[in-house]
């Protein structure tokens, strides 16, 4: 049993007026990856997912805690890579916070409902044959 599933159940028998009596836990929701995130979030658009592994291979924070930073530019961060100089702009006036996990993917899909795939361009190299072969699927 979990840490948190014995405290819960410490606590429910000791402020149970009847001790004997069943308690119910409910499990805790499973812990998902970055990875996962993505492929929830992007479910409907799965060119984003090959994007997301192909920009940071499922990196939104490295691995001392800080925002994962571009290894060619510096100013690209999190999972999506978002361009700080060029769209941390647009983002705040959007109210959108591009250093989370949630901002960061949300920024993305903004930038993909109105750009495609553009704003990743320079990593179409490792990404353009997985959206060849979903457009010729989608024909």
């Amino acid at each position: 049993m979990s840490f948190s599933a014995s405290i819960a159940l410490a606590v429910a028998l000791v402020t149970s007026s009847n001790p004997s009596a069943a308690v119910t836990l409910n499990p805790m929701p499973q812990a998902q990856t970055v990875q996962q995130y993505v492929e929830n979030y992007f479910a409907d658009e799965p060119i984003m997912i090959k994007i997301a592994e192909c920009e940071s291979h499922f990196q939104q924070l490295s691995s001392d805690g800080s925002i994962y930073r571009g290894k060619i530019d510096n100013e690209d961060i999190g999972v999506m890579q978002i361009n700080e100089h060029y769209q941390g702009s647009i983002a705040q006036k959007l109210n959108i916070d591009i250093y989370s996990l949630q901002g960061n993917l949300t920024y993305a899909r903004y930038l993909y409902e109105k750009q495609g795939t553009q704003p990743w361009s320079s990593s179409k190299p490792c990404w353009g044959k997985t959206a060849q072969i979903l457009a010729d699927a989608a024909k």
